[in-house]
Parts: structure tokens; C-alpha cells; sequence
């Protein structure tokens, strides 16, 4: 049944007032987002700078250099990679907030991903961007409620663990890693397997720890995006032989 002129009207006037609502969101995502994490950057600051220019601790600017440089090595890669790489499934106010909370890959990201996957929604889509922001802040919240307690208590929990479970904790990123790629390869299989592949292969090559990753990431974006193009493409030509 086609649609009448008012039907189309309506529907033109819904779909621009669902663009504007969502561009006000972004808006204030920008704002709080650049506000908080200023206020954050600036109250991680303070107890250094207090600490050395105030209270005489100050270790010399050779010491800082160095340790500045060691951790460039070792991390400098994910501070353009992951808010990159993390993008696409935290949307603009995910990213803001997991970046202000922390704890990106090991909480942030699965919390996100299951939230979308429990909602049949798609990483990069509004409806999906609104569910990961909803997963992440009450994500955020259960681990405020846990992670006082444990702060408070923290020596004594350590000292009744036992150490064979201990050495168990090391396994921890690399298990919610694990797990994320079986969620989140349930729809295409094969990319899933292409990332293992690489990951596999990247521990074999003797390249810098700290460029593995990077390594590993690109090659799988690039050949997972080379092989969706590829069936794209195809996918149009299939649908005209149908047709015809």
C-alpha cells in the first residue's frame, strides 16, 4: 500500500527530529566529556606536581624523562589505537565515558559489546552507541560498589586467597579477551578466525613486544575490510542474475 503525501511528511519530520535529538546529545557528550576528563587530567596532576614543587619530592627531570620514554615504548601505541580501534563499538559518549572511568578493555568494552549483542543492535549505530554508554555507566557503578570494599579490605582478601589462585589472576585480560572473540565472531566466523590466525602468528615473529599488537590489529582490520568489500561487491551482481 503506498503511503499517502502526509504519511511521507510525517515520517520526514519524525526522522529529522530523531537527527537534531541525537546531534543535542552529542553536543552535551562533547561538552561534559571535554569538562570532565579536563577536571580529571588536572586532579591527577595535582598530587605530583604538589608532592615536588611543594613538598621537596620532586625525583629530577632526568628520572621523569626516562620513565616517560620507557612508557612510550611500551603503551605510546594505544593512546592513538585504542580510542580508534574502540570507537566504532563505544560511539562518541562511550568513548568519552570509558576513557573517564577506565578499566577500557577488561570492563568498558566486553559491557558494551553485550549490551549490543543482548539488543540485536550493530557497533556504529545510534541505537547501538546508546546501549553501550547505558552498559558502560552501569558497568561503572557496579564497580565502584565492588571496588571500595575491596580497596578497604584489599591485604586481608589478598592474604586468604590461596597462591595457586594467585597465579590464576595473570589470566584474567586474556580470558575476557578470549571470550569476546568467540561473542563477537558469532556473526562472521571467519573474520574471527582471521584474527587468531594473526595473533598466532605475531607471537612467532620476533618483532618488538610493543609493536605486536599494532601489528596484529591493522592486519586484521585490513583484511576483514578487503574480504566485506569484497562480498559487497558481489552481493549486487548475485542480485541481478536473480532478478533477471
Amino acid at each position: 500500500m503506498a503511503k499517502t503525501a502526509e504519511q511521507v511528511a510525517v515520517q520526514e519530520r519524525l526522522i529529522e527530529t530523531q537527527e537534531q535529538t541525537f546531534d543535542a546529545f552529542h553536543t552535551n557528550a562533547h561538552f561534559w566529556g571535554r569538562l570532565t576528563i579536563g577536571c580529571v587530567i588536572v586532579l591527577s596532576a595535582a598530587l605530583p606536581l604538589y608532592l615536588s614543587f611543594v613538598e621537596g619530592y620532586h625525583p629530577g627531570w632526568q628520572a621523569i624523562f626516562a620513565a616517560f620514554l620507557a612508557y612510550i615504548a611500551l603503551v605510546g601505541f594505544a593512546w592513538v589505537v585504542e580510542p580508534v580501534s574502540y570507537y566504532a563499538t563505544l560511539g562518541v559518549s562511550g568513548t568519552y565515558l570509558s576513557f573517564l572511568t577506565g578499566n577500557i578493555a577488561n570492563m568498558c568494552l566486553p559491557s558494551a559489546a553485550a549490551a549490543q549483542q543482548v539488543i540485536g543492535a550493530d557497533p556504529g549505530t545510534r541505537k547501538g552507541e546508546v546501549a553501550a554508554t547505558l552498559a558502560i555507566a552501569a558497568a561503572s557503578f557496579m564497580n565502584i560498589a565492588v571496588l571500595i570494599p575491596v580497596i578497604l579490605a584489599g591485604s586481608y582478601i589478598l592474604s586468604v586467597i590461596p597462591e595457586s589462585l594467585q597465579a590464576a589472576f595473570t589470566y584474567i585480560i586474556p580470558a575476557i579477551f578470549g571470550g569476546m572473540i568467540a561473542q563477537l565472531s558469532m556473526k562472521k566466523p571467519l573474520f574471527g578466525a582471521i584474527g587468531i590466525v594473526f595473533g598466532i602468528l605475531m607471537t612467532q615473529l620476533p618483532i618488538p613486544v610493543f609493536f605486536k599488537g599494532l601489528v596484529c590489529m591493522f592486519l586484521t582490520v585490513i583484511l576483514c575490510v578487503l574480504l566485506e568489500n569484497k562480498q559487497v561487491k558481489k552481493s549486487p551482481d548475485e542480485g541481478e542474475m536473480i532478478h533477471e
